[in-house]
């Protein structure tokens, strides 16, 4: 028995890792094109003289349509084959990028518009993006790693500033901003192609062996990418009222959003606090920023290792996700502590330290692939995934009035850092046991 054990681990193949990298690669261009305005925002907003509230809402534009379209995404991705509905999700999602450097070419207001129309479609069509990476996660990897593999997809939001935040501020001060959007929807529009040729479900996979679709079945992963005949066709509204009724979920929808005003201020004001209140040039913001989300991709991969660890150890799902987003909170908070001190190379120690924090308590992911019903998955997600980018709506535009009332982001910090307080007290008193829900039907 124990040579016929030591035989699958040695035979088992390992393809579940080639599709988390690719799920890991396509969420950081996902990133990397939210984050292009971020960059691109100093120079275009005195090349239009837009002001900080009107930016504001350019900033949450995208938020706006991604936040609507959580719903349809994830019945789309319940009723079709989650690869397909992604692969088109990334072929529109950079078509609109590259039209985002075509719009500056028009004058004055009618930049402003079409900036903002285009940001909108740049959120629709990123949709599914999330809801997919925890079907397919769900379906690749068994309960025991599916922690790590979330954590690692997470992960790219925060590893996306360490490569593009640099490169698209070379290439703004260099050959203007408009560039930046086009040589990112480009790459967008050929990595579709790596995407069709990658991603397939673990049943269809050619390299795939019955060693390795073993060890995921028998460790709870549901081995589908796609929602056609599962039962989630028939997806109903009272399925959305049981989830939204479910105190759990509830906690969980919360956190996540005030989780995501960490996100969202590093993705759209944290560049133009380096350049207006630090003094900092673009070029050198770029490359400060790029700090921050190195200790964010840190932190992100090891609170999934964190967590997986402690779920192994203790065999309590509850303690495994609930200590690494407690205790990554109360780093994040330290924030707050920029509005005290003036030397630069501090401000960038606490930004990285909150977010350091910040990436080890994003385990909301995991939490979803643990909690989500299986016959709605995807919508399950999308919920959740609605709920939490309710912030990049509110965020930007907070932040916006804040700066124009006050001429100063202390309070747009003290803001950001109180959010992951509420994140922390949400899952120590409304979430209570991790569990998966079950629909009553």
């Amino acid at each position: 028995m124990a040579v016929t054990a030591a035989v699958d681990r040695v035979a088992r193949s390992r393809v579940r890792y080639q599709i988390l990298l690719m799920l890991f690669a396509v969420t950081v261009l996902n990133y990397a094109d939210r984050a292009i305005i971020s960059v691109a925002g100093a120079p275009l907003s005195k090349e239009f003289g837009i002001d900080p509230v009107a930016m504001g809402y350019i900033f949450s534009a995208f938020s706006w349509s991604y936040v609507a379209a959580q719903i349809p995404g994830g019945w789309l991705l319940d009723r079709y084959e989650t690869k397909r509905v992604y692969a088109i999700g990334i072929l529109f999602w950079s078509l609109f990028t590259f039209l985002q450097g075509w719009a500056g070419f028009f004058g004055g207001g009618a930049a402003v518009v079409l900036l903002f129309v285009f940001r909108l479609l740049v959120g629709v069509a990123e949709a599914p993006s999330f809801p997919g990476n925890a079907r397919i996660v769900a379906a690749w990897f068994p309960g025991a790693e599916r922690g790590t593999a979330s954590a690692i997809f997470n992960s790219a939001q925060y590893f996306a500033p360490v490569i593009f935040a640099p490169m698209t501020s070379w290439i703004v001060q260099e050959y203007g901003w408009r560039w930046a959007f086009f040589i990112m929807g480009v790459l967008g529009l050929a990595v579709v192609a790596l995407w069709n040729r990658t991603i397939h479900g673990p049943k269809e996979h050619p390299s795939v062996n019955r060693a390795e679709l073993d060890h995921i079945e028998q460790g709870g992963g549901t081995l589908s990418i796609s929602g056609a005949g599962t039962g989630a066709s028939a997806a109903r509204w009272s399925d959305v009222r049981q989830l939204l009724g479910n105190r759990m979920l509830l906690g969980v929808y919360v956190a996540q959003h005030c989780i995501n005003v960490i996100t969202y201020f590093f993705l759209t004001w944290f560049p133009i606090y380096l350049v207006n209140d630090r003094g900092m040039s673009i070029l050198k913001a770029g490359f400060v920023a790029s700090l921050p989300a190195l200790c964010g991709f840190i932190g992100g991969v090891l609170g999934g290792v964190i967590s997986d660890h402690l779920y192994k150890r203790t065999g309590s799902l509850t303690l495994a996700r609930k200590l690494p987003i407690v205790g990554g909170m109360l780093l994040s908070m330290t924030i707050i502590g920029c509005n005290y001190v003036d030397d630069p190379v501090l401000v960038v120690g606490l930004m990285a330290l909150a977010f350091f924090g910040k990436g080890i308590g994003a385990l909301g992911w995991a939490v979803v692939s643990d909690t989500s019903p299986k016959e709605i998955a995807g919508l399950s997600g999308g919920l959740f995934n609605m709920f939490g980018n309710t912030a990049g709506i509110t965020t930007p535009i907070i932040i916006g009035y804040i700066l124009h009332a006050t001429g100063s982001f202390n309070g747009a910090l003290v803001f950001v850092g109180l959010n992951a307080f509420i994140a922390m007290a949400a899952y120590l008193f409304v979430v209570g046991e991790i569990r998966r829900v079950e629909l009553k039907r």
